[in-house]
Parts: C-alpha cells; structure tokens; sequence
C-alpha cells in the first residue's frame, strides 16, 4: 500500500482496522482483496459508490468503515441518455489507451482517453496493437506522436509476451495499471501477455470490417508477475466526457497556446481576423480535424457537466426535504 494511503489513516486505525481493495463489483455488492485474502462486502445503501482499485477501512468483525481518499479517479457519464455518472476505476497511475492499427483507427478517439487520463492526472500510454494487420503502421505511430511529442506510444504485437515486454517499465511493484479501449483491440490479448498465461477470453477480428470481436464483460483486476496491479475494461463503444474541462484543455495544449496568440479574446477560431489558429491551420500546421474535435469535446463535457450538476442539486434537494420530513415526524411522535 502506498504512502499516499498510509498517511490517511490515524494511529488507531493502524492497530485496529484491516485494509483491503476493492478488487471486484457485482450486483450483491464489492469483491474485496485483504491480506488474510478475498471476502464480499455485501451491498447496502449506506456504502458509498465504490470502483476497482477503491481502497477502504474494515473493522475486526469486516464491516465498512471508511473510503479512503483517492489518487486518481476515471469517470465518464452513463452511456446513453440517462442523467448519471458511471465510475470506472480509481488509484490508477498509468493508464493503456490500447487502439488497433488496422481500420478501426482513431485519433480522435485517442484524444478523448487522452482527456480522461489528463483529467485524473494520469499518466497515460498509447498501446498500438495489430500492425500485421496494417499497411501503414509506420505513419499511423507518427500521427499519434504528433499529437504531443512527449506522450508515450508503444507499438506491439499483443500475441507475442517478448514484444509486450516493452510495457513492463510501467509494470513495477505497486504500480496500478488500466487498459481503456474500444472492443475487439486485443485488449484481453495484451492481458494474457503481461500475465505470461491465458486468463482473459479472446476472439478472432471479423473479417468484413477488421472489428474484433466483445470478449471482456465486466472489470476485471488481476496481479502481475512484476508487483503491478492491472485492471482492464470492457471495451467501450461510448465515452462521454463530463467535469473533464481540464482533461480536454491538457490534451490540445497546442491549440490552448495558438489562441492566446488570437488578435480577440472572445475568438471563436471560425473567420476572425487575426485568428492564430486559423493560420496555423492554412499553413499546415494544425489540422482542421484537430481543431474541430477539441471543441466538440469541450462543448461535450460542459454540457453533460451541467446536466449531472443538475442532478447533484436535485439529489441534494430530495435529501433535505427526507431530512426535515424525518425531524417533523419524530416531533409528532414525542408529542403523543
């Protein structure tokens, strides 16, 4: 366990509670990881929400009590329309974005997990899997690490454990890992790899369209032989940011830097006069791609923010009136 968790819990915890992690979720409630081994925290509606790689308290009979506060914590709003926030996991310190380099290929997708890594401050990795299956892998890597010369990207052959050894720098003893990705970009293939031994089911790509197929249903955590910890994800056909302001800003740090160059303050990057980034992207040095997915996820996570901080006053709301209407009724009740 880390210093950043040891130095929340006071003397008497230290002697007194047992320290576990949250290993596993199910409807009945959380699988959780302890040193004397694994045990079910049953659900009950006063635990709060809770995800894989949560850290928490247990007293001596292995009842709750207490979440410790979090490193790193990805997040995104539920799929669909549904008004809810969706935790994935937490104390994550580097995050595999894993993407194929055969036709299911997407920058913008990339940029989208770069945000939520950003968000979280975590340090995230893009994993490209799959260059048997593309003609041009070579300029495919180089137009990822083109979206920023300091982010790590990692080509590898997910089938072969000798080529994945190139992840094992970000493997060390105590490290937690995430793999986050779309279905069917070998995913649980880079898992069996890193793990030496075939643990996570896997699928053949279909061959009309290059897509692998859904293998991983449910989140998963599992223990490397190096000391690291690794939890990989269902792949997911829909991210929608939300709270994730910052996230999106670090991820197009090149275009955040252009607009300060902008004749206007107000620019909205469309024909203005002295529009910097308008003439970078005539000059070729920004894409017009680029350009347009920064402020669609911008104009995304504000939107999805404001309806969940909606829903957070309303939650706050409902609670306050089951309050006063609770205090009221314990008064009748004294006064017969």
């Amino acid at each position: 366990m880390a210093s950043f968790f040891q130095q929340q819990l006071n003397l008497e915890e230290l002697e007194y509670t047992n320290i576990a992690r949250v290993c596993g979720h199910h409807r009945n409630g959380y699988l959780l990881h302890t040193i004397q081994g694994t045990l079910t925290l049953h659900a009950n509606p006063a635990l709060p929400e809770m995800t894989l790689g949560d850290w928490l308290l247990l007293d001596q009979q292995q009842h709750f009590v207490r979440l410790l506060e979090r490193k790193s914590l990805f997040k995104r709003k539920a799929a669909g329309t549904k008004v809810t926030e969706q935790l994935i996991a937490a104390n994550v310190d580097t995050l595999f974005i894993v993407c194929s380099l055969n036709q299911d290929f997407n920058l913008s997708r990339i940029e989208r997990y770069l945000a939520l890594a950003h968000e979280a401050a975590v340090t995230p990795v893009v994993v490209l899997t799959k260059a048997d299956l593309c003609a041009a892998a070579a300029e495919k890597c180089q137009a990822v690490q083109a979206l920023d010369p300091f982010l790590a990207v990692a080509s590898v052959n997910a089938l072969d454990q000798d080529n994945c050894a190139a992840l094992l720098s970000w493997c060390g003893t105590g490290q937690t890992l995430s793999l986050l990705g779309s279905s069917g970009v070998g995913k649980s293939t880079l898992v069996n790899s890193l793990l030496g031994h075939d643990i996570q089911k896997t699928a053949a790509i279909r061959e009309d369209d290059s897509k692998g197929r859904h293998t991983t249903t449910a989140r998963t955590m599992h223990f490397l032989p190096s000391g690291a910890v690794l939890i990989d994800t269902p792949g997911m056909r829909e991210l929608q940011l939300a709270e994730c302001e910052t996230g999106v800003r670090r991820t197009f740090a090149d275009i955040e830097q252009l607009a300060q160059q902008c004749r206007f303050s107000d620019c909205q990057h469309q024909s203005e006069p002295g529009c910097a980034i308008q003439q970078a992207i005539s000059s070729g040095a920004l894409e017009p791609r680029r350009l347009s997915n920064y402020q669609k996820l911008l104009a995304e996570q504000a939107r999805n923010s404001a309806s969940l901080q909606q829903l957070h006053a309303q939650d706050r709301q409902f609670g306050r009136m089951v309050k006063t209407l609770s205090a009221a009724s314990r008064k009748l009740k004294k006064g017969y």
